[in-house]
């Protein structure tokens, strides 16, 4: 296996560069019944189909609907490989036909879901595509000391920047907007949840959903740590953007930069032909938007055939949940949408119309803008507010489902005694600050030199940190639940204490488990390290290469296998403020009984990060709504009483408790 994950690696390295994988194109395909013979190659080109309608050096973007389509050609020329060795010379062997990003975005998709492949990880986007995390005059820097040294063999450094500075206020949160993990989260969820490549995930619509609300909640609690108010919404496509955004990166090595967008900006509709676009007309896209939020009132969607497609939560005789056919119809993937030429295309045609918000018509030949790409779109603070216009639609169905019942909500003989926090022997006082990690820019762009070329990038962390619960299970027999784990934080931009529909869209889903309880008391301590919604680590190349030998079919083997898929675990917290930020910690147990997906969950799983990534090849493993108890709206009254805030609402419950914690930012002094 080792020398296979070398081939691998090798496929990824110096995209750019002619031949790529370190070396030339001599290839020789064997006769004798292998990959060519098989595939009926021979000595020919391959037939690419559309996958070569992309040119080299130019973006490669899954929200255009031609560039998925290159992408599924592309895919299924890959899918013929039986094994690593075949997967290599096919793709060896189109390197230098088809565009570098799609080359790099087939293959990896190709090895996640492939089960002979799962033994092998793909590298760091970051390394492979350092560009896409660097601004061109770091990388230029780096260039111009390989050339005056060539001969040096330590380590050139480049401390990235970020884009902007504080004179602008939305610069406060220029360190979360360009993390590098929750770009590469972005990137690869949009991996593993693609759209029109035949893969029909459990409840994608629902994670697309959930995953992009969550986020917003995280980048909220971020804005108030920082003194801003939460995001506000995109709520017109005809009026100006506010913030412009202005990456300083470029789309490959040539220095062809990402488009740039001015403050203020007007949309308008787009043709752009040299993308293979056609005619983007905003006035159709509200169409689709009003459709949508037509359905959403009439709590009904309608099919090809013209039959009505109910739209709740609680669906007749165990159908798709409500959220979950709206999710499909916003992504807009044509095999999973109900009715896609009627509910239209949204989502995707957004990413477009923004990303070429500063040259719709092509005229001045500028490429998209970082939007348009997710390994970069989150980057621009127009992606929130784009998302929170369309998570209010999303927001507005939600409200209309109706509340959860005292059965649902309840365990009865279970209750939460205490809970809490713990990071370095201190309580309830969790500490923030930066941190810097390396990554080899040399892997992906040829610097021309000897020297490690590292791309050092500076990010919010913390240290570890675990929960501490102790709950009470009054029943004779052992008992299975559900932890759920949240954090949002107490006081609103005012300084005011939040009311339950105020504070709602604030909670983030910090961890879930299932656990058993005996009888009597049960204190369980959990890490912040394995949470349910955090990813491993991102795989460089010089890990990759000293990875050891995994028995297919081991433990080590479903550990090793991750996609890697999850939020990032430096980004667990937030920010919080240098004087200590009030948040509170809302822990729930619920029935398991009622929480259980009866499947097998297959060896090699992918099953890191499950809350915003579910798992790969599986069923979803929580039979809840998503974000459960906070996707609804609270009771009016629970037992007789009046419920106005998140503490009343848990108070009414055994199996329900909050408690105050605070987060301190420490500045370099973590």
């Amino acid at each position: 296996m080792a020398s296979e994950q070398i081939q691998i690696l090798e496929l990824f390295q110096h995209p750019f560069r002619e031949g790529g994988g370190g070396g030339g194109t001599g290839i020789t395909f064997p006769s004798d019944g292998g990959v060519a013979t098989r595939v009926g190659l021979g000595d020919r080109t391959p037939d690419l189909g559309y996958a070569t309608t992309i040119p080299r050096g130019r973006v490669f973007s899954p929200f255009f609907k031609g560039h998925r389509r290159a992408a599924k050609s592309l895919c299924d020329y890959f899918n013929r490989a039986r094994n690593a060795n075949e997967l290599v010379r096919l793709a060896k062997g189109c390197q230098n036909l088809v565009n570098e990003q799609l080359y790099i975005y087939a293959l990896s998709f190709v090895i996640i879901r492939k089960p002979e492949m799962r033994r092998l990880r793909i590298p760091t986007v970051i390394e492979t595509f350092p560009n896409k995390f660097a601004s061109q005059e770091m990388l230029q820097q780096a260039q111009n000391e390989t050339l005056r040294n060539p001969t040096r063999t330590e380590p050139i450094i480049i401390n990235q920047e970020f884009s902007g500075t504080l004179l602008k206020a939305e610069h406060r949160v220029s360190y979360w907007r360009e993390d590098y993990g929750i770009n590469v989260h972005h990137w690869h969820w949009h991996l593993v949840f693609p759209i029109e490549l035949d893969v029909n995930r459990d409840r994608k619509g629902e994670i697309f959903f959930y995953m992009h609300q969550q986020m917003l909640a995280r980048y909220d609690m971020e804005r108030l740590s920082v003194g801003l108010n939460r995001v506000i919404p995109l709520n017109s496509l005809r009026e100006p953007i506010p913030d412009g955004y202005f990456s300083k990166m470029t789309i490959n090595n040539s220095g062809r930069a990402w488009g740039t967008r001015q403050d203020n900006t007007m949309l308008r509709d787009i043709r752009r032909d040299d993308f293979g676009l056609g005619f983007i007309n905003l006035s159709e896209m509200e169409i689709y938007y009003s459709r949508i939020l037509d359905a959403v009132h009439q709590g009904y969607m309608m099919d090809r055939q013209g039959n009505r497609v109910p739209l709740s939560d609680d669906p007749p005789n165990n159908g798709k949940r409500g959220i979950d056919l709206l999710g499909d119809a916003f992504e807009a993937d044509v095999q999973l949408s109900v009715n896609h030429p009627f509910y239209g295309d949204f989502h995707n045609l957004g990413h477009v119309v923004l990303g070429f918000s500063h040259d719709p018509d092509g005229s001045h030949r500028e490429e998209i803008g970082a939007i348009g790409d997710p390994a970069t779109s989150m980057r621009d603070p127009v992606f929130y507010r784009f998302h929170k216009f369309v998570d209010d639609l999303f927001e507005k169905y939600k409200l209309l489902q109706r509340p959860y019942s005292n059965e649902e909500l309840g365990v009865p003989g279970v209750r939460v005694t205490r809970v809490g926090v713990i990071q370095e022997g201190v309580p309830n006082n969790l500490k923030t600050g930066w941190s810097q990690r390396d990554f080899e820019a040399g892997r992906g762009l040829d610097f021309g030199s000897t020297a490690p070329v590292l791309l050092r990038l500076t990010h919010l962390d913390h240290k570890r940190f675990d929960y501490h619960l102790q709950i009470v299970n009054s029943l004779s027999a052992e008992k299975e639940v559900t932890v759920r784990i949240f954090l949002a934080p107490t006081l609103d931009e005012r300084g005011n204490r939040m009311n339950f529909m105020d504070q709602r869209l604030l909670w983030a889903e910090m961890d879930k488990f299932v656990t058993k309880l005996t009888p009597g008391e049960n204190n369980l301590v959990r890490s912040s390290l394995d949470s349910s919604i955090t990813g491993p680590e991102e795989a460089t190349f010089r890990e990759l290469e000293a990875g050891r030998e995994i028995e297919l079919g081991s433990q080590d083997a479903i550990e090793f296998g991750q996609c890697g898929c999850g939020w990032p675990q430096h980004m667990l917290l937030p920010r919080g403020m240098p004087q200590g930020m009030d948040y509170q910690l809302f822990v729930i147990l619920s029935d398991y009984a009622r929480d259980r997906v009866e499947q097998v969950i297959r060896n090699r799983a992918c099953n890191n990060g499950v809350s915003y990534c579910g798992i790969l090849d599986s069923k979803f493993p929580d039979a809840r709504p998503m974000g459960f108890p906070f996707d609804r709206r609270n009771p009016e009254q629970i037992n007789g009483n009046v419920i106005q805030t998140a503490e009343e609402f848990a108070a009414q419950f055994d199996n329900m408790l909050m408690e105050d914690i605070k987060i301190t930012f420490v500045g370099n002094n973590l």
